[in-house]
């Protein structure tokens, strides 16, 4: 179900990120982000002049190659526009991210490595997309890898949104040995011996 209809109003900001997904030959995985502004009207810009309608103020690029454990072994970062001639120059920063895995904690380390003066707000940004694009283009194939196999421990999206909440329906079918929901087996503390 589409919004409901908007007030009249005027278009003046597009900002589009492409995310993509993509196994390679070599068995890792890159992860692709491309990130576009565009204002609706021209605009004076100091460092390149008239920037026209429609014209990206921002063009910039991602590349992230991890492993199948969500491992970072690679990181790409390009900027075609910005507004400033120092944008491209933040570009090595991004390399920082080598060797964190993608996953809990992953936004805290993005921060840590490329937040405020060390980074570039937009790539960042981006660069926080990336880890769900990453386990959207993982999960299947690695589902798919183990098929026959049991599972070991807590399933990675059990209590990661509202779906997969551990009281849910969705736990309840998929999960049953983790469901907390009504119905859920009571597991009780062993008991103390206090003789």
């Amino acid at each position: 179900m589409p919004l409901p209809p908007p007030a009249e109003r005027e278009l003046l900001h597009t900002r589009n990120i492409d995310l993509r997904g993509y196994r390679r030959a070599d068995g890792l995985f890159d992860i692709e982000a491309h990130l576009t502004d565009v204002k609706s009207y021209a605009f004076d810009n100091e460092y390149r002049g008239r920037i026209a309608a429609n014209e990206p103020l921002h063009d910039m690029w991602l590349r992230v190659t991890i492993d199948d454990d969500f491992v970072v072994h690679d990181i790409e970062a390009v900027t075609d526009a910005g507004p400033f001639e120092v944008c491209p120059a933040i570009a090595p920063n991004f390399k920082r991210m080598i060797g964190q895995r993608v996953g809990a904690g992953w936004r805290r380390a993005v921060q840590a490595r490329l937040g405020g003066v060390e980074g570039c707000t937009h790539l960042v940004e981006t660069l926080n997309a990336v880890g769900t694009v990453a386990f959207q283009t993982l999960y299947p194939y690695l589902a798919k890898k183990r098929q026959g196999r049991p599972r070991v421990g807590k399933p990675p999206l059990l209590n990661s949104c509202h779906a997969h909440r551990s009281d849910g329906e969705l736990a309840r079918k998929q999960w049953p040995e983790f469901y907390t929901g009504p119905g859920a087996p009571v597991t009780r503390p062993p008991r103390e011996d206090v003789s």
